[in-house]
């Protein structure tokens, strides 16, 4: 398998669509190679069957230009931090040396998205020490950052993709988890999800992100660690409409 520049690791087959599609079509746009990892199979999911969402996630795949998508296979529901689960995720990592990966935010709700936090954190750390592991061949991995997608709790972002060019782009890989969203035809149970104005909330709350920054549609992230930055001038002073 080829090597990446960017991963998301997200808890089901919908959940990169919904928080950071937009971010991997601007970095891919950008020339950088992506993936995504899903963690487990959705199988606890009210609608849909595991085969069904498999293939969904293929095709929004497709729609994302992803070089990369996997299945981690952890159980649904069952998602914990364990030895079991980060060896897993460290040979995922060392495969595809990436460095950056997008996650889940911290301390959210749903307790598979926290505990994969955890995982994630923790795995990118160990993936850099040869010894962890070191029977399986693999070599050791710069640590890559980790950026959690802000989504389910207030938190003050540390920053803003611009995604204005890619939200049409990024709405279609999440209708192409038909099984998931609004379907007045289905006969399968309601959810939040399934309501008829929830991708409506998600590009409302793209269009608050963006206008923090000046454009139309953002993606906000928290990154934990200080950030190195070379140029503070270049930085600060990015064009960001606010003001004009």
């Amino acid at each position: 398998m080829n090597e990446i520049d960017i991963l998301a690791i997200f808890a089901h087959p919908d959940d990169v669509e919904l928080t950071v599609g937009g971010t991997l079509l601007k970095m891919k746009s950008l020339g950088y190679k992506t993936g995504a990892l899903d963690v487990t199979k959705g199988e606890m999911g009210t609608r849909g069957t595991v085969t069904g969402r498999a293939e969904e996630a293929d095709e929004a795949a497709k729609i994302l230009k992803l070089d990369v998508r996997e299945n981690l296979e952890l159980p649904d529901g069952h998602v914990w931090l364990t030895e079991e689960t980060r060896t897993k995720l460290v040979r995922v990592l060392r495969r595809l040396k990436p460095k950056v990966l997008l996650t889940h935010q911290i301390d959210d709700p749903h307790p598979d998205h926290n505990h994969i936090t955890q995982i994630v954190r923790e795995a990118a750390r160990l993936a850099s020490m040869q010894k962890y592991d070191g029977d399986f061949g693999q070599e050791k991995i710069k640590v890559p950052i980790v950026a959690h997608n802000i989504f389910s709790q207030r938190v003050m972002p540390s920053f803003i993709v611009d995604v204005s060019e890619f939200s049409a782009q990024k709405t279609e890989a999440i209708r192409a988890h038909k099984s998931q969203f609004y379907n007045p035809e289905s006969i399968e149970p309601e959810t939040r999800l399934t309501g008829k104005g929830f991708i409506d909330e998600l590009e409302n709350r793209s269009r608050y992100f963006g206008s923090l920054i000046g454009v139309t549609a953002g993606e906000p992230f928290y990154v934990r660690e200080a950030l190195n930055v070379e140029d503070p001038i270049a930085l600060l002073t990015r064009p960001m409409n606010l003001y004009s």
